[in-house]
């Protein structure tokens, strides 16, 4: 197989690679709240070693705010706890969790569980330091006292906590409030936590604070959770850092850890206790490690929805500095060793700085603590629209799908056009499938010339190899003159091996970037196609249902999707009408080889993308056959072209404008 041929198919291998390294994707079942326990007001603190403080609360108790109804203007049902005034589950009311059985609004945010009693919940207060007594304080383990909730005038919910810390002899000393607060038609929860001095002296203290933790799979082909954070350069530019849950091929080749490779490197250096491997192995967990300090917001996100927390810096501030340190979780609840059981989840915690807090009745003897929690869908009109949300670059949480050709800075503004392109056209077409069949075939026929070119291109190659094939043998043992013979060669026949690979890498980034868009657009997510059949864009096509069975290669297969099989066909025709060398009779190692390409590529792309998104599967499906269109129209040019020069007609050169011209007849005799 020629150059450009065997570069055309490492080139769709490699796109098919990327797409399954980041083809990954169960959202946790929905909870009622528990019924309320009556407990004593006063409760003993569990902390280190530490159980001579005294806690004055109230009973554990559950307290909800929105709704998951979106009927009534809320779009998202926040179920707080008592316990750590915590936020136990998180529910979206205009996003269902796509279970085609039993469809149910789906639940973002679920408490962790590390055993029968323990669990991590977001925004619960954890440690909380009292640096004069010398004493380390477990806040999420005993239950505040709760307030009913109140709703304001405009329809925003409120819901409020708070807990007092008793000294051993049980004088109090210091008072904690938290405040959650969600407003209708909106998916931002407004957190505010003071920190009160009520002891007789001056107060030093220091506490760390959960993120949002356990955000949902979506999805069973694989898992694209990961945490991202926002950092705001000197020049006033936000620049995000991620952190994918295992570390990726690419993150490898940067020396990046994933963060499940990364907290095993932390717990094993806490084994061990020695100083310097933990705190190089902690560097690895925190946020943003290699970025300068000036951090803005941390998010957990999967492939449609993120949770972004942020520290709401002082007035006329551009970030907070009562920030001492933030650092990703992962968690592995029953302790798997491959981590692939479906429990694990990823989390953020916080580290709030040493604060010093004046005597009662003087300024300063409390601190205010505000914070900004984002829970909804990743979509980029909606962060566009609004002002914050743009201003905090809340839109780096969409992934997308770079690689080392095709860098972030590329393949990002390509993939955000192309979907303003696709909500453009849904406006007046109503249907994603649709739009994704004609998006198609605008970009095969904007990209045209360029594969025209290509093809005429490899066509030519083809044609000279036998003559190649020569030259190569006669100048084995020089390759300096071999080198000129075959470029003399490839000059008069007006053929070129790097014009037959140029166009393929022009397109690369467009087809990366339109591979992508499909793959992250959240208006995907439940768009249906045809009532029958790929009735979910964002899932695969499913066309009929069965009991799951364990496959090799596939993993758990419960129905039969049709796009994987008919992209199967596509490929078998575009390898048919692929140019191949001419000497590949003359030479059974290069028959061979075609013959094996044109079995595995039917075969290995619908193996690889049997399980895959329907739209993406509809756009590589539409495309090949597109492709194979093309193809053929190519082929008949070139053959066409073929006759011409048959006949007398050769091509002109580029310096006539590529127009064709008729061969002059030698003059019977010259006149000297």
């Amino acid at each position: 197989m020629e150059l450009g041929a065997k570069y055309l198919i490492i080139m769709k291998i490699t796109l098919a690679l990327i797409a399954i390294i980041l083809l990954q994707q169960k959202a946790g079942p929905d909870s009622p709240a528990g019924p309320n326990e009556p407990s004593p007001k006063a409760q003993r603190l569990e902390a280190a070693d530490f159980n001579d403080f005294s806690a004055t609360g109230g009973p554990p108790k559950s307290v909800i705010i929105g709704s998951k109804d979106p009927n009534t203007g809320f779009k998202l049902q926040a179920e707080l706890t008592s316990k750590g005034a915590a936020i136990r589950y998180a529910t979206l009311s205009e996003f269902d969790d796509r279970n085609y059985r039993n469809p149910q609004p789906l639940v973002l945010l679920s408490p962790v569980r590390l055993g029968s009693a323990s669990e991590i919940r977001s925004m619960a207060n954890t440690d909380l330091v009292l640096i004069p007594q010398n004493r380390q304080l477990a806040l999420d383990r005993l239950s505040w006292e709760s307030f009913d909730v109140e709703t304001a005038e405009d329809g925003a919910q409120t819901a409020r906590f708070a807990v007092v810390i008793n000294d051993p002899a049980g004088q109090p000393t210091l008072k904690l409030v938290k405040t959650y607060r969600l407003s209708l038609d909106s998916y931002l929860v407004e957190c505010n936590l003071v920190v009160q001095n009520l002891s007789s002296g001056e107060q030093q203290v220091r506490f760390n604070l959960a993120g949002p933790t356990g955000i949902s799979r979506e999805g069973d082909r694989g898992d694209t959770r990961k945490i991202v954070g926002g950092f705001l350069t000197p020049q006033g530019k936000v620049i995000p850092a991620s952190q994918d849950i295992l570390s990726s091929f690419f993150a490898k080749f940067r020396g990046d850890l994933g963060l499940k490779d990364a907290t095993e490197r932390y717990q094993q250096a806490l084994r061990s206790g020695n100083e310097d491997e933990i705190r190089d192995a902690k560097r690895k967990l925190r946020i943003g490690h290699n970025l300068p300090d000036n951090f803005l917001w941390a998010a957990i996100t999967n492939k449609y929805f993120t949770a972004i927390l942020r520290p709401v810096p002082p007035q006329g501030e551009n970030y907070c500095n009562w920030l001492s340190d933030k650092t990703a979780r992962f968690y592995n609840p029953d302790g798997d060793a491959r981590a692939d059981s479906g429990d694990e989840t990823i989390g953020v915690n916080l580290e709030i700085a040493l604060a010093t807090l004046a005597p009662p009745g003087q300024a300063g003897s409390e601190k205010t603590y505000p914070f900004q929690l984002y829970l909804g869908p990743k979509d980029r009109t909606l962060f566009q629209k609004n002002q914050l949300y743009k201003t905090l670059g809340f839109f780096y949480t969409i992934d997308f799908m770079p690689c080392c050709c095709c860098p972030a800075s590329i393949i990002r503004p390509l993939a955000f056009a192309i979907l303003a392109v696709m909500k453009g056209m849904y406006g007046f077409i109503g249907n994603y499938g649709v739009v994704i069949i004609i998006l198609v075939f605008l970009v095969r026929l904007a990209l045209h010339p360029l594969t025209k070119k290509s093809q005429v291109s490899m066509s030519k190659m083809s044609k000279l190899a036998p003559r190649t094939e020569e030259i190569k043998k006669k100048y084995a043992d020089n390759k300096t003159e071999m080198n000129k013979q075959l470029m003399a060669l490839y000059k008069e026949q007006g053929a070129t091996p790097i014009m037959s690979m140029l166009p393929m890498m022009a397109q690369m980034p467009i087809w990366i970037a339109l591979y992508s868009a499909i793959y992250a657009s959240i208006e995907l997510r439940g768009a249906q196609f045809l009532p029958f059949w790929i009735t979910d864009l964002s899932a695969p096509d499913a066309l009929v249902r069965f009991q799951g069975v364990t496959l090799p290669l596939f993993g758990m297969v419960d129905s039969l999707n049709l796009l994987p099989i008919l992209m199967g066909v596509a490929f078998y025709l575009q390898q048919k009408l692929t140019p191949t060398q001419a000497s590949a009779s003359t030479n059974p190692q290069m028959a061979q080889q075609q013959k094996m390409m044109m079995v595995m590529m039917p075969i290995l792309f619908p193996l690889m993308f049997y399980k895959v998104a329907s739209g993406v599967n509809l756009y590589i499906m539409a495309s090949t056959f597109v492709g194979v269109i093309e193809q053929h129209v190519i082929r008949r040019h070139i053959e066409n072209q073929e006759r011409q020069e048959a006949q007398g007609l050769v091509s002109a050169t580029a310096k006539t404008g590529g127009k064709v011209k008729r061969k002059k007849p030698k003059p019977f005799f010259r006149f000297k």
